[in-house]
């Protein structure tokens, strides 16, 4: 007979904390949809006043570039920490490793 702990852990499944959850998750989905062009436009604005300021006409495409680029590392590791939150994964699977299971042996007893 296999070893159940007494005392179940406590989960997070009020519908207020998955309610927050949910929206916490549609914001995070929302600053990838947003930060891409919104950095790319800064770094055209940017790179646009550089040109006028400096009578120049490539530099607003360096601006271009380097907000898109800022952009895309931005979103990589915002996908990336997504990735790692715990909160994101599944709590109700079972791994099947009982080591961290409660105190005690595991068998039957007498």
């Amino acid at each position: 007979m296999p070893y159940h702990r007494p005392i179940p852990d406590a989960k997070r499944d009020g519908k207020p904390a998955s309610l927050m959850g949910a929206w916490i998750q549609a914001e995070k989905l929302m600053q990838i949809a947003l930060i891409l062009p919104c950095s790319a436009f800064i770094g055209w604005l940017i790179g646009a006043w550089l040109d006028r300021h400096f009578h120049q006409s490539w530099i607003v495409i360096v601006g271009i570039v380097f907000g898109g680029i800022s952009g895309l590392v931005y979103v990589i590791r915002l996908a990336l920490n997504v990735e790692k939150d715990p909160a994101m994964q599944d709590d109700d699977s079972f791994s099947g490793d009982d080591s961290s299971s409660g105190k005690g042996s595991g068998g039957t007893g007498s």
